[in-house]
């Protein structure tokens, strides 16, 4: 099969596009023919080595996609040769086919193309457990998305619209706003050109934001906390910005607020009824139309260079997708 190989850790330009053997098919696992791969922060990191798990040499990048089941192995129930599934994972991805465990895949709604399902697991799961779970979201509360135009972003807006609350978007343009506004944002903050805390405290009456969903990090993080509002929650997500922030603990103290930590795939892993229910519950918001994935760039497994600098050089406006 064909697939994008990661013999060592290091830049982009180390991978190569390879002919190996497609994987075995191991008990209570299905063979998947992947026909879209969503690209993600973490794939970055995992290929440069700087991720929280470092995946053993050689490894094929990747952490979702969507596809074609075309083989079972034993054991396994509930599926079928020829049904259209999302998965996720660490790995794998980036290939044209993947061999994935039980309770990493799911069936998709016939009416959700396998581009858009490829980039619905990662932020989506990511964004509705944040919001649901760890920041327990009620209708009315004002939610401040950073990086709104980015994957995670987009899908938060979304989420966060569609659970009754005020959104308000940050980005550092004005096309990425209008975007985010496309999509459901109330309000929008660029804070290239605006103070972020000011503009976030004016657009709230002074009260602050209840909820801060933040995959940017940087020196971003402290001007979003201390917009937070009294018993607010700061979702940590991610630190696409590079810079892992340093918080004043008297800003919580103060506020009453927490710094919650968002890690959604150890979740999932340790509550697989949960992350089920939560799938089952994206699905029927996909087919309301409250939510819809957003796929900005389309690339080809060869052309994996210019789909990994969209999001290195923070240009992604939604999703990136690899077509192996």
């Amino acid at each position: 099969m064909k697939a994008l190989y990661c013999r060592e850790f290091g830049p982009e330009s180390n991978l190569k596009v390879e002919e190996i053997d497609d994987p075995a098919v191991p008990e209570n696992h299905a063979l998947i023919d992947v026909k879209a791969a969503g690209l993600n922060f973490p794939d970055l990191l995992c290929v440069r080595g700087d991720y929280q798990f470092k995946p053993p040499l050689p490894f094929v990048p990747g952490g979702e996609g969507a596809g074609v089941i075309s083989e079972l192995g034993d054991g396994l129930d509930g599926f079928a040769v020829g049904d259209r599934v999302c998965f996720n994972g660490l790995t794998g991805a980036f290939a044209s086919k993947v061999a994935s465990p039980a309770g990493t895949f799911v069936k998709i709604p016939d009416s959700m193309s396998f581009e858009e399902a490829a980039g619905l697991t990662v932020v989506y799961a990511t964004s509705y457990y944040a919001l649901k779970q760890r920041a327990k979201l009620q209708p009315g509360e004002t939610v401040l998305v950073l990086g709104a135009a980015g994957g995670v972003g987009l899908a938060t807006v979304e989420l966060a619209k569609a659970m009754g609350a005020k959104v308000i978007a940050a980005a550092s343009t004005d096309e990425k706003l209008a975007v985010a506004r496309e999509h459901g944002a109330d309000e929008g903050i660029n804070y290239t050109t605006e103070d972020l805390k000011a503009r976030a405290k004016e657009l709230t009456g002074g009260q602050g934001v209840d909820v801060i969903y933040d995959p940017v990090g940087g020196e971003l993080a402290e001007a979003a906390f201390r917009a937070i509002g009294w018993e607010g929650r700061h979702l940590v997500i991610g630190f696409a910005s590079g810079p892992i922030p340093k918080l004043p603990l008297n800003l919580p103290l103060l506020k009453g607020a927490s710094a919650v930590g968002v890690f959604w795939g150890a979740w999932a892993m340790r509550d697989p009824k949960g992350h089920y229910q939560n799938m089952s519950e994206l699905f029927d918001f996909f087919e309301k139309g409250q939510i819809k994935p957003h796929v900005a760039a389309q690339y080809s497994l060869d052309e994996f260079l210019a789909a990994f600098s969209e999001l290195s050089e923070r240009r992604a406006i939604g999703k990136v997708v690899l077509k192996p």
